[in-house]
């Protein structure tokens, strides 16, 4: 029966680009409320950054675990795990608890400026996990949309000595969901779009309950609908299914075309943290949002249009 399942996938028909383009907005347009929506779930304290950054991971694993266990799926193999730990250490683990703590400070907008440089740091991600030789152009684009954002910072921030400790976290947050993203997108092709982000889920599992125990212990969660609502998304949507969408767009390709798709991501979070949250957007806000997409926009681009010498990942 494997092999007869084997042989009708092999056979099965090419699916549209347009199809992967759809995928990938879809899982984009779920991402672009997990800022806003973490802001709300941490305000005014009804729930510690640690529990909102580890609880939700709890719950999708739950969800993760009994979607492999319905489809069977097989387990990963030797150095897959290793590569899985990347993922969670990037996408479940550092991401999500980074921004959570992140997000008890500075507003909802100002955290999305930051995380508008994901495109580009995913994209050097992926240039140095996969050895490409991308143009000058590329590393021009990226080094500046990182001045862009951290300009920004400082100057959102009150001067010189604006750049806190939550701009902090926010950029590595950055750096954890781009080695996720690199690691993720080149796991997806060897064990499937939504299983990789499910393993990842499972094998973070332990830590994310003793992680969740230790935030409930020390400060039980209260809040009301909001609150919990907005934790239900993260931990459902955010955590789980817009990956689903997310990987599956990029599986389906074009690659290249389909990333740029990120760029949206800033631009959708700002206007939920206007609408959500009313929050003001001021005109540094806005430059700082702009030049920093644009600077995202030339590296992503850089990088696609260059000659690539990419090592074989199995």
């Amino acid at each position: 029966m494997k092999e007869q399942s084997s042989a009708i996938h092999k056979v099965a028909a090419p699916v549209s680009s347009r199809a992967g383009l759809g995928w990938g907005f879809l899982g984009v347009a779920a991402f672009s409320f997990t800022v806003p929506l973490t802001r709300i779930a941490v305000e005014g304290g009804a729930m510690s950054p640690l529990f909102v950054g580890a609880g939700r991971a709890v719950v999708a694993a739950v969800l993760a675990g009994l979607a492999l266990g319905l489809t069977r799926q097989r387990l990963p193999r030797g150095v897959q795990w290793w590569r899985l730990a990347v993922v969670a250490g990037g996408v479940v683990v550092g991401f999500p608890l980074l921004t959570s703590f992140a997000l008890t400070t500075v507003p909802a907008s100002h955290g999305a400026v930051v995380i508008a440089l994901l495109p580009a740091a995913t994209a050097v991600a992926a240039v140095l996990r996969t050895r490409e030789r991308p143009r000058r152009s590329f590393w021009i684009a990226a080094g500046l949309g990182a001045v862009a954002a951290v300009l920004f910072a400082v100057l959102n921030g009150g001067g010189l000595g604006g750049l806190g400790v939550s701009d902090l976290l926010l950029f590595g947050a950055v750096v954890a969901a781009a080695i996720g993203y690199a690691e993720g997108g080149l796991l997806a092709r060897e064990l499937g779009a939504w299983q990789t982000v499910s393993w990842a889920l499972v094998l973070s599992a332990p830590l994310m309950i003793l992680l969740t125990g230790l935030a409930m212990a020390e400060y039980p969660p209260t809040g009301g609908a909001a609150e919990w609502a907005s934790f239900a998304y993260l931990a459902v949507v955010s955590m789980f299914l817009g990956f689903f969408a997310w990987y599956r767009g990029l599986a389906i390709g074009p690659m290249a075309q389909v990333s740029q798709i990120q760029l949206t991501q800033p631009v959708m979070t700002l206007c939920w943290a206007a609408l959500l949250l009313g929050e003001h957007l001021t005109w540094v806000t806005i430059l700082g949002g702009v030049a920093v997409i644009g600077c995202a926009l030339l590296a992503v681009r850089s990088r696609s249009a260059a000659p690539q010498r990419v090592a074989t990942t199995g």
